[in-house]
């Protein structure tokens, strides 16, 4: 995309509104709105419950749209309003910049610099230089702990997850959220990423003055809100959204790649490639029912094995082998333990008959689960030292 014209005619092209959070920044607010206004009027402002002077400033400015939250409840609830607002009103992306002074209104064309050269959707963090004399050391350890946790729930690398001067694609960003508070910032961002949307920094300029700046981060309370809510989206990420990924992405490899690409011109050693489908073999024998993709993809992550190799030997329960397994299980656990119950190789009998010789199953299967891996994993470990070997 590519816009000529002020900054006011880009702002309308680009359909882009700009939404300032506020609570009980009266100093600065009245700065910050006169200098967005010298860009655009489409603007949105939140009072979340201010009980200082900010209704008496928000009353000089009858140009903007003001929404009054009787009662301060977060900074993420603020947004929230306000991302629905600008819905409403139909805008499509929304540049949301605080209101304690730290942005520069004067940075939004970086944003719509940006903008305008993705042709899909993008969230756009600005970059803070968090090297700054005046920057507080808590700010820039939160930021290299935010960074941190993004990457690994994202795999995407940033420098600042944290600066609140961003653009947010309105019509992209998941339409119901968890959070209220400041730990917001993170559940939108990485469950944005989730869907598949581009999330990058763009450098912006940054002003701490200590004589200004009120900031309403409770270091204790919302550490613990931002932590707890990193624990379950590290959770979803290896137990849902990887297995989700990698599922999606293996459904588009054909045979022939599968084979070229994972298991003949893979950089993994032969002892990776037999111990990722030894794992699989596993896996997809032992009595994991409805939870083997997932466990094999954690567990391959985990031990930093062939995913594809482990995945595609875990469906060796696939259901046409589904009766063969599980009758396999309990002939050899009936070694150890006495069956009540004859097994008869039909889908209805042999699971009435686990439900009666429960016990005798699981010990079966895991036993056949780890002859049966470390059968494979020897073979196929011939098998590809053979194949390098005529290879050469």
């Amino acid at each position: 995309m590519n816009f000529t014209g002020t900054i006011s005619d880009r702002i309308s092209s680009l359909n882009v509104c700009i939404i300032i959070p506020t609570y009980n920044n009266c100093k600065t607010l009245e700065r910050v709105i006169n200098g967005v206004l010298e860009q655009t009027t489409n603007i949105i402002v939140v009072n979340d419950g201010s009980t200082d002077d900010t209704v008496s400033i928000l009353n000089n400015y009858s140009q903007i749209t003001v929404l009054q939250i009787q009662k301060n409840k977060g900074k993420g609830n603020a947004l929230r309003h306000g991302f629905k607002k600008a819905k409403e009103l139909n805008y499509d992306y929304a540049i949301t910049i605080d209101s304690d002074g730290q942005h520069f209104p004067d940075d939004i064309p970086v944003f719509l610099d940006a903008l305008e050269q993705e042709n899909s959707p993008v969230l756009l963090i600005g970059s803070r230089n968090m090297t700054e004399e005046n920057v507080p050391k808590k700010s820039s350890f939160g930021n290299k702990f935010s960074n941190f946790w993004f990457w690994f729930e994202t795999g995407i690398k940033l420098d600042d997850t944290q600066s609140g001067y961003r653009l947010y694609p309105l019509n992209n960003i998941p339409n119901n959220f968890f959070t209220n508070k400041f730990e917001f910032e993170i559940e939108v961002i990485v469950r944005t990423a989730w869907k598949g949307v581009s999330v990058k920094n763009i450098p912006i300029k940054i002003l701490y003055d200590p004589n200004e700046r009120v900031t309403h981060f409770r270091p204790f309370q919302d550490f613990t809100r931002i932590s707890i809510l990193n624990t379950i989206l590290v959770i979803i990420t290896l137990f849902y959204i990887k297995p989700r990924n990698f599922i999606m992405s293996f459904k588009k490899k054909s045979f022939k790649d599968f084979i070229k690409e994972d298991i003949l011109s893979s950089n993994d050693s032969n002892s990776i490639k037999a111990t990722s489908i030894a794992l699989g073999t596993f896996i997809g024998i032992a009595p994991f029912w409805g939870f083997q993709t997932v466990l094999v993809i954690f567990l391959a992550v985990f031990l930093k094995l062939n995913k594809a190799l482990a995945f595609t030997f875990s469906n060796i329960s696939i259901p046409p082998m589904i009766p063969f397994v599980i009758y396999g299980s309990m002939k050899v656990g009936s070694i150890f333990i006495e069956d009540k119950k004859a097994i008869i190789i039909k889908n209805e009998t042999v699971f009435n008959t686990i439900k009666d010789n429960l016990l005798q199953y699981v010990v079966g299967s895991l036993f056949l689960a780890t002859v049966a891996s470390i059968l494979f994993g020897f073979a196929s470990y011939l098998l590809l030292s053979l194949f390098r070997k005529s290879a050469k």
